[in-house]
């Protein structure tokens, strides 16, 4: 530990013995903390994968669902999901059980900006897809509009691009090494003034998707109330109603799993810049990080329980792949299952029209 505490002081000597360096940073002293996180990373991480790839599918097989910006916002996120379990888990197991060293400082910010990008464009997703309520809820007349196929395409890629450069700053050269400047106690060669900055951008996003659903919240609240005194009107207005409240608490159930997953993790990287970490504290980190493995493989199981849709495409694929199995043609269940989809594509199609 003093010979680790030298080389934090000296960001010299931090980037001149890789090797040293990265062993620093390896915080799991014992077997069983090894055995903890790879069961942690190996669970979640093939969940997750398996879950997200699930969702892809669901969406873009569905013509229905994938013309639908709400969707497309959503599959934006499950293709985050989906590359943030790869990329972490292959990244933290090597790092935290296998204790590889062999990897070079190049090499090792590129795999930490792919985890950067991924879980960035998760957040950055979240709050699209918070946006997308707040004006189909706020502004019901001009939602369609304003919420097209094309500008949503747009909003994605200046999405994913804003992700991918930011997560690249380090490897293009704002790292301590290059600048010779204080380093990070929780990441190997990352500048604090970067972490600092990426906690900052974490925290607005979070903020923006917090004041979005308060105003969601807060319209799904009145439009409870209005429909509890016009239970006898029927029609598209209270379908449009009933549609937003329920799309909204299936947001909110999502943002409330990310801000439990995340704030522990956001905590101690705030700690660390302000002060000095302890092996223990260290270790918390380590497997506090799994929290995000494990929001990433939550959301697509929000999405399966909350949207009908969703869930009526997963039984038609199911009986389908029943049907397969039996080797017969006629399923009257895969049926059903297959017209309840269609029928309620249709229906949702009817709903978002004013």
């Amino acid at each position: 530990m003093d010979i680790c505490n030298k080389t934090f002081e000296n960001a010299s000597s931090k980037c001149s013995v890789n090797a040293m360096l990265m062993e620093c940073f390896m915080v799991l002293s014992t077997q069983a903390q090894k055995i903890s996180i790879a069961t942690l990373c190996g669970l979640f991480g093939t969940l997750c994968i398996f879950e997200n790839s699930v969702v892809l599918y669901l969406i873009f097989s569905s013509p229905g669902t994938r013309r639908k910006p709400s969707y497309i916002f959503i599959s934006s996120l499950a293709l985050a999901d989906l590359l943030a379990s790869i990329i972490f888990v292959i990244s933290f197991v090597n790092f935290h059980v296998l204790n590889e060293t062999d990897s070079s400082k190049e090499l090792f910010l590129l795999k930490l900006g792919g985890v950067n990008t991924s879980f960035t464009a998760s957040l950055s997703s979240l709050l699209l897809t918070a946006l997308d309520r707040y004006v189909s809820i706020s502004r019901p007349s001009e939602y369609k509009l304003l919420v097209t196929r094309k500008r949503a395409w747009a909003a994605l890629g200046v999405l994913w691009a804003m992700c991918v450069t930011t997560a690249s700053l380090p490897i293009l050269g704002w790292n301590c090494c290059t600048l010779n400047s204080t380093c990070s106690e929780l990441f190997p060669f990352v500048d604090d003034n970067y972490l600092s900055s990426w906690v900052c951008l974490v925290m607005a996003l979070l903020g923006c998707i917090v004041y979005a659903y308060a105003h969601v919240l807060w319209r799904a609240h009145q439009h409870v109330a209005y429909m509890g005194k016009h239970q006898a009107q029927v029609g598209k207005q209270n379908s449009r109603m009933r549609m937003d409240v329920m799309l909204a608490k299936t947001l909110v159930m999502v943002l409330t799993v990310l801000v439990l997953c995340w704030s522990p993790v956001l905590i101690l990287m705030i700690y660390s810049i302000f002060a000095k970490l302890t092996d223990h504290l260290r270790k918390v980190f380590a497997f506090c990080s799994t929290l995000c493995l494990l929001n990433s493989m939550v959301n697509p199981i929000i999405y399966a329980l909350r949207s009908k849709e969703l869930f009526s495409s997963l039984r038609a694929v199911f009986f389908r792949f029943k049907r397969r199995l039996r080797g017969t043609d006629d399923n009257p269940e895969g049926d059903s299952g297959h017209k309840s989809s269609m029928a309620e594509t249709v229906c949702e199609d009817e709903v978002h029209v004013t």
